[in-house]
């Protein structure tokens, strides 16, 4: 019999072939908290009618429609390649390392455009009937990933959407065994590009990258609909670094300005031969905008550095994931 409640929902995802056509759910996302739901913008006439007290019905009109919200996560070993490449723009195919069951999967920052999702949620009415919503042409327009000490690595996505289909098959959903990157796995490393070096004192880490969308493209003939958002300004990568004040590395950068190659990474159990389970943000240049050690008791000085990512000319952001998945 089906729970009538938040443990019978589900969430499965597909990448669409064009914004905002129906594609079935091949992906079912193990999530803690999700928010996307249909927004509408109405109009009411107000028009003066003899004797009537209350506006009539039939003269509200919806005259746009959108979709928006976020999904909260665990970060796993398997199924986020398709939410990593609508974030980071890059077509991904996997590529099998040697003759192993891993797969590497490399999402180099690129443009979105052609990137969007058709995310199908199945809420549990009390009897247990799971309702159908289904969004389609949702486009990624944040990802944040954290991870602290005794915490797991964590993921918020942010989603700018076309519309709500409520017309679909519920897909029935899978899940394979999936297991979280957590702290136990985490590093931290920085320096010159392709030669980072771990950093000592890191207690958590959080990457946020934005990806400015112009998501007002509402015109004629569109029956309220949007367009497929256009990106209209450069992507924004911030972050920041919880440490103990065991070196002056991060503090020597905050108050030279320089730059640093930032390696944040979490290797798991091997997949088989020498590969492993792998989650790596790589951020080519990175400069610390605050942060700098201050004393406000008799324990650890423990500062906190915010940074921002910036482009070194030749390398570009990517995020790494090496997985069981033969495709994104």
């Amino acid at each position: 019999m089906a729970i009538g409640s938040g443990l019978g929902a589900q969430l499965g995802i597909a990448a669409e072939s064009s914004y905002g056509t129906f594609v079935a759910p091949t992906r079912f996302l193990e999530f803690t908290k999700e928010s996307l739901a249909l927004k509408k913008t109405t109009a009411q006439s107000a028009g003066i009618a003899a004797g009537r007290l209350l506006p009539l019905s039939s003269r509200r009109v919806v005259t746009r429609k959108e979709v928006t919200g976020s999904i909260e996560l665990e970060i796993a070993n398997k199924g986020m390649g398709l939410l990593l490449q609508a974030l980071m723009g890059t077509s991904v195919t996997p590529v099998q390392q040697a003759t192993s069951t891993a797969y590497l999967q490399t999402h180099t920052l690129a443009s979105t455009a052609g990137k969007s999702l058709t995310i199908q949620k199945g809420v549990p009415l009390t009897t247990g009937v799971v309702t159908d919503k289904t969004f389609l042409g949702c486009k990624v327009t944040s990802g944040e990933f954290s991870c602290g000490l005794g915490e797991m690595l964590t993921g918020t996505f942010e989603f700018d959407g076309k519309d709500c289909d409520e017309g679909q098959t519920l897909a029935a959903a899978s899940y394979s065994n999936m297991a979280p990157f957590h702290f136990g796995q985490m590093a931290l490393k920085s320096g010159t590009f392709g030669s980072e070096t771990a950093l000592d004192g890191i207690r958590k880490v959080s990457v946020k990258i934005e990806r400015p969308q112009d998501t007002e493209r509402f015109y004629a003939n569109q029956s309220a609909l949007k367009k497929e958002p256009v990106e209209n300004d450069q992507v924004k990568i911030t972050g920041s670094l919880e440490s103990d004040y065991v070196a002056t590395t991060l503090d020597d950068l905050h108050t030279s300005d320089g730059v640093t190659s930032l390696v944040w990474e979490f290797v798991g159990p091997i997949i088989q031969s020498t590969y492993a389970e792998t989650f790596r943000i790589t951020l080519p240049a990175v400069k610390l905008d605050e942060g700098p050690p201050v004393v406000d008791g008799f324990g650890i000085i423990k500062p906190t550095f915010n940074f921002t990512g910036l482009f070194d000319g030749t390398n570009q952001p990517k995020i790494e994931y090496m997985s069981t998945d033969t495709t994104v």
